[in-house]
């Protein structure tokens, strides 16, 4: 999911380092709920949508089982929910009010919900919660899109995005990933739109108001998602389909034509796919992500749309995410490397198959440089993979570090021990933690047993823990190298210094990421009019592929290049997704003369941009409003 680590006030969440004595790294300091003393198994959800109230409205029962014999007191985790009553369920089937109150607000967890057993209730050790609540217009893991905002212009549309900490906004729960449960659905919606959840989707569903779903796999809290709208469903092969607004269906069908050949590919390498279907649902621009990995119905951005298949190296990394993240999740966010860095790592390799290996080197390079060039804004504690985490300090940030970083770990281990043997490792750690939330520690424990010692004098569990503890990265990690993008940055230099001419540089032949690697090569002394020859030459400025786009739109913030200043501002509008739009922001704020535009620019958007990257936006901004 981008970064995907995302908080409630700036789009990224924001960790921090704690003192010694106090730090504790199997707590998450995310959550209020204690979990150590109460924890659920299953979820049943039964939510009313309501578009003109823009709020879900029904109840959730949770099924617990009580840790700690002598615990009286339940405490989940709320943001902003309107709660209204809370009952238990007695062995003799009927139910008993429990009391429960609603304590202060934080601005980054939201608020405790802290149910009291009722006097004379003993659960031995089973028992079940049931909470009837409202959610808040504002709840920051919901987007309420108008018709206008949707491609048809016709019906609203409804998401969640509820990775990190946001699904305490729709369902009071212990939203923390080191509690997985299975759960159940029933959701009623206007009758002609389709509801879809992480669940069990049936291609075949007749629109009818009220949609069933079930999920018995056991996923943790963050992967609980769902969607309405005017969605309709292409197959893509016999476990993977597409849902979309009818007006991008088709587009999306050609698009990820091969995602059957990518699980196919995956399952072959690291063990058999696991959660029956594999279905995609392309959102609206707004959506903050690239994609989120929810099971079963991995959430995709249209920007990917580029109509040649160049950027569907998200989808690899999206299913990847069945296997690491899903199937195998962080215990903590301390440790969400496990998760993003694995993944990372196992796109790369999908990308292989699928396109061969220059086509994933170029990814591996840009990938490579994009953290180089984050780690000197990232204080050196936070440049671990597995940082000591806690909330004392909100200002620091990870950047991209868990990616990034965590896949280059792979590849040393790869490089290391070979990739027959580090793909078997790898097949086996799946099958071994699956549907398991693990630490770092635990990672490094199977690693040393089954890789480190089965093949001693090739890596140390001490070089590992560089990698886990240390910043910045080992002296022998394994640069990944690519020659097109070598080729790419020489041919920029060449041309800025007028030793070719534009006609001699292929752009319209070369991978989007070659494209990529030219703009971000462009010495710091072009002048504005080669800007408007290599645009006007290439279409920079108009083109469908969204990460070019990315990369041009940050150079001409960054250059006060204002012949292409109107078209920057359309692509602010017309996206919402936080790696497409916050990294513009943030160039036109730092060239020092642009600070109001960017404001300008913002209020214009923002009617369109998910709750997240309002924050996100608005903390480059310097804005310290809300949603």
């Amino acid at each position: 999911m981008l970064p995907k680590l995302a908080v409630a006030l700036v789009g990224t969440l924001v960790l921090s380092s704690c003192t010694q004595d106090a730090y504790d790294p199997g707590r998450d300091y995310f959550s209020f709920a204690n979990s150590d003393q109460f924890v659920t198994h299953h979820l049943d959800l039964d939510l009313t949508v309501d578009f003109d109230a823009r709020q879900l409205a029904g109840s959730v029962r949770l099924s617990m089982k009580r840790l700690d014999p002598v615990a009286r007191e339940l405490v989940l985790d709320s943001r902003a929910l309107h709660i209204e009553s809370v009952s238990v369920a007695l062995p003799d089937g009927s139910e008993r009010d429990a009391g429960f109150r609603i304590g202060a607000s934080d601005k980054i967890l939201g608020e405790p919900l802290t149910i009291s057993l009722p006097d004379g209730f003993d659960p031995d050790p089973a028992f079940s919660v049931t909470i009837h609540y409202r959610t808040d217009p504002g709840a920051t893991a919901l987007q309420w899109l108008p018709p206008e905002l949707t491609a048809g212009g016709k019906h609203p549309f409804l998401f969640s995005q509820s990775q990190d900490i946001h699904a305490r906004s729709w369902i009071p729960l212990q939203d923390t990933p080191s509690v997985r449960v299975s759960y159940a659905a029933t959701i009623r919606t206007p009758p002609e739109l389709l509801a879809l959840m992480s669940a069990e989707n049936d291609p075949l569903t007749v629109r009818s108001g009220e949609y069933r779903f079930k999920m018995p796999q056991p996923i943790p809290s963050y992967l609980l998602a769902i969607a309405v709208g005017d969605l309709f469903f292409a197959p893509l092969g016999p476990q993977t389909g597409v849902y979309a607004e009818p007006e991008v269906l088709a587009a999306a069908a050609y698009e990820f034509a091969d995602t059957q050949h990518m699980l196919d590919a995956a399952a072959e390498m690291y063990g058999d796919y696991q959660w029956g279907r594999y279905d995609l649902l392309i959102l609206p621009p707004s959506f903050p992500y690239g994609g989120m990995e929810n099971p079963r119905l991995s959430f995709i951005t249209p920007t990917i749309l580029a109509g040649d298949r160049s950027l569907v190296s998200l989808i690899a990394h999206e299913l990847a995410h069945s296997w690491s993240g899903n199937l195998v999740s962080n215990q903590t966010w301390r440790g969400i490397w496990l998760n993003e860095g694995v993944t990372s790592y196992l796109d790369k390799r999908l990308m292989e198959v699928l396109f061969g290996k220059e086509r994933a080197d170029e990814e591996r390079v840009i990938d490579y440089r994009e953290l180089i060039e984050q780690l000197p804004d990232i204080e050196p504690e936070m440049q671990a993979l597995a940082p000591r985490l806690s909330r004392e300090d909100i200002e620091k940030t990870r950047g991209t570090v868990y990616y990034k970083k965590g896949q280059l770990l792979l590849e040393y281990l790869e490089h290391a021990f070979g990739r027959d043997v580090f793909d078997e490792f790898l097949a086996a750690y799946f099958a071994h933690f699956r549907f398991q939330a693990i630490t770092s520690e635990q990672f490094l424990g199977y690693l040393k047993e089954n890789l480190l010692d089965r093949y001693p004098g090739k890596v140390s569990q001490a070089q590992v823990e560089q990698w886990l503890y240390q910043p910045g990265l080992p002296d022998d990690a394994v640069i990944p190298q690519s020659e097109s993008l070598r080729r790419a940055a020489g041919l920029a230099l060449q041309w800025a210094g007028g030793e070719v001419p534009l006609e001699s540089v292929p752009l319209a032949d070369w991978s989007s990421h070659a494209v990529v690697h030219f703009i971000n090569s462009l010495p710091d002394t072009l002048g504005n009019e080669q800007l408007m020859e290599l645009d006007q030459g290439n279409g920079l400025s108009s083109t469908r592929n969204a990460e070019i786009s990315r990369a041009w739109f940050i150079q001409v913030a960054k250059r006060r290049y204002q012949p292409a200043y109107e078209s920057m501002q359309r692509h602010l509008i017309r996206y919402g997704r936080m790696r497409l739009v916050v990294p513009v922001y943030k160039a036109l704020v730092e060239n020092g003369q642009d600070q109001a535009l960017a404001e300008e620019i913002f209020a214009l958007a923002k009617p369109g941009y998910h709750p997240i990257t309002i924050m996100a936006a608005g903390s480059v901004l310097g804005e310290t409003a809300g949603p």
